[in-house]
């Protein structure tokens, strides 16, 4: 039986084991997805199979400057009870510190990484803490940045775990309190954008779109000429980009500073006597975009009752 990159794809996502093993249980198996299973389970790398298939859409999202390294990871599972769990959060930053000492390319990568000081790869330590803790748990994503000074940023005790970079002529100590700052501003807002220069004629044209129509529904301006409206709509794209773009919203920390992110990161350069440019943040919110299975306990009951 011949199999797919999308049967070693599912039973990777089944199992939770590497795309390379996946694909000798496969051949192992003449393609026979049941059988499959049965041959990881029994070299021990599928034991927690029947866990891998539930949601895991809760865990931790983590970030930390590591030798100099920044990183960000989400790790998800399935209660938040156990994105408190001292083992769960060490695995957390062990995945952390994995991927910021050993430089992988990407997931499938970091999954087949050594795990810290051990002999086992990222997978199966996540395969131990599946056994141990009893949940299904799942490395989601991370990102990691080498160059610049990275400033890292942990919301809610796992909840939403930030990254900003910064390119700057000052140590990583003296923009450490500004790159905090910025970090707090986007698991705040969580911009669409990081600059207006980010922002496509396409957001730009639809924008103007839903302005203008709002303005036809509206009495007071369905009357005016259009250059008047025209006008009006580029006054409000000032707005939109002060709410969604990173560098142009006004700073969160008005107690620091009053006025908008990029003027703050100005006067802090010239405050300090360096150069800082932002380059780039990460922001991950645990379980984001995951859909959660919604239980229903009164039907639960009544279909054991039946049964």
């Amino acid at each position: 039986m011949a199999f797919t990159a999308t049967d070693v794809k599912n039973l990777r996502e089944m199992t939770g084991v590497g795309m390379m093993d996946c694909k000798k249980a496969l051949v192992a198996s003449d393609g026979d997805m049941d059988k499959a299973v049965e041959w990881l389970r029994e070299k021990g790398m599928a034991a927690s199979v029947k866990k891998a298939g539930r949601v895991a859409a809760e865990g931790m999202a983590y970030a930390a400057v590591i030798d100099g390294v920044g990183v960000v990871v989400e790790v998800n599972a399935e209660t938040d009870f156990v994105g408190k769990n001292e083992k769960f959060v060490d695995f957390v930053k062990g995945v952390a510190e994995t991927a910021a000492k050993q430089n992988p390319a990407d997931m499938d990568t970091l999954m087949a990484c050594k795990y810290l000081d051990t002999d086992l790869t990222v997978t199966q330590q996540q395969q131990e803490m599946v056994l141990v803790i009893g949940e299904n748990i799942k490395v989601r994503r991370f990102a990691r940045y080498a160059e610049g000074v990275s400033v890292p940023y942990v919301h809610a005790g796992g909840k939403i775990g930030v990254l900003v970079n910064l390119e700057t002529s000052l140590s990583a100590e003296r923009v450490t309190d500004l790159g905090k700052n910025i970090a707090m501003q986007i698991a705040a807002l969580n911009p669409r954008f990081w600059d207006k220069s980010q922002v496509t004629q396409e957001v730009l044209d639809e924008e103007k779109k839903v302005m203008m129509a709002q303005m036809e529904n509206d009495p007071k301006m369905a009357n005016k000429p259009e250059q008047v409206r025209e006008k009006i709509v580029m006054g409000k794209l000032n707005k939109f980009y002060a709410e969604n773009c990173l560098l142009q919203q006004d700073s969160v920390r008005a107690d620091v500073f009053e006025g908008t992110v990029e003027a703050y990161i100005a006067h802090v350069a010239k405050e300090l006597g360096g150069s800082i440019t932002f380059k780039t943040a990460v922001r991950f919110e645990k379980g984001e975009g995951i859909e959660k299975k919604q239980e229903n306990f009164a039907d639960e009951i009544a279909s054991l009752v039946k049964g």
